[in-house]
């Protein structure tokens, strides 16, 4: 009986340990599209279309505000490891331009892990016209303003 409880804490012991290694290991996800060279190579300037670079890429993550001849193919690759923030391996950019026939006139790669340049946010508000009311200003505020039966635009 001592030992069937031995080898127990035995098999818990190595499944605990297990179980801590795994949650250690680095998770690595891919969001967006990362095409590699070889799926790049296939598109040709001149001669490739809008459907070629379609059926290639899939859909452009996102298309140029004013000029709906650029596409945007944005990839990213990151590593987490448990709780901590996590880190990008690769960042992305294949740039898309198309003629106004449709046809493929430049392809270009951009490689934002090294060319990024982060963008501080600004906290500050835009103030705003108007007044500041509180709750009761705005309840006392209405009294009255209802118009009577027979007196508003559909009566």
């Amino acid at each position: 009986m001592a030992e069937t409880r031995q080898r127990g804490r035995g098999v818990l012991a190595i499944v605990a340990a297990a179980a801590l290694l795994q949650s250690c290991t680095p998770a690595v996800e891919t969001r967006g599209v990362l095409p590699d060279a070889t799926t790049v190579a296939e598109l040709k300037p001149g001669v490739s279309q809008r459907d070629d670079v379609t059926r290639i890429l899939g859909t452009p993550s996102a298309t140029a505000t004013f000029d709906k001849e650029t596409w945007y193919y944005i990839g990213e690759k990151t590593e987490a490891i448990a709780f901590f923030k996590p880190e990008v391996l690769e960042h992305k950019v294949l740039i898309v331009r198309f003629n106004k026939d449709g046809v493929l006139e430049d392809l270009r790669q951009v490689d934002a892990t090294k060319q990024g340049k982060d963008v501080d946010l600004v906290l500050r508000e835009t103030p705003t016209k108007g007044k500041e009311l509180t709750i009761i200003q705005q309840l006392i505020g209405n009294v009255g303003r209802f118009n009577k039966p027979g007196e508003g635009p559909g009566d």
